[in-house]
C-alpha cells in the first residue's frame, strides 16, 4: 500500500528527497519542512505528482 513520492522545495523548485506514504491513510499532499542543500536553508518541501 506504501508508494514512494518525490518532494520539492517551494521556494527553488527543485527535487530534493524520495519518501514513502501510505496513501489510504493520507489521501491529501504532504509537507514537511527540510534542509534544502540549493537554498541552504530549511525550506517547505511538497509532494509532487
Amino acid at each position: 500500500m506504501r508508494e514512494i513520492i518525490t518532494l520539492e522545495c517551494t521556494v527553488c523548485k527543485r527535487r530534493n528527497y524520495t519518501t514513502e506514504k501510505n496513501k489510504k491513510l493520507h489521501p491529501s499532499r504532504v509537507e514537511y519542512k527540510k534542509y534544502c542543500r540549493w537554498c541552504k536553508e530549511r525550506t517547505m518541501h511538497k509532494e509532487t505528482r
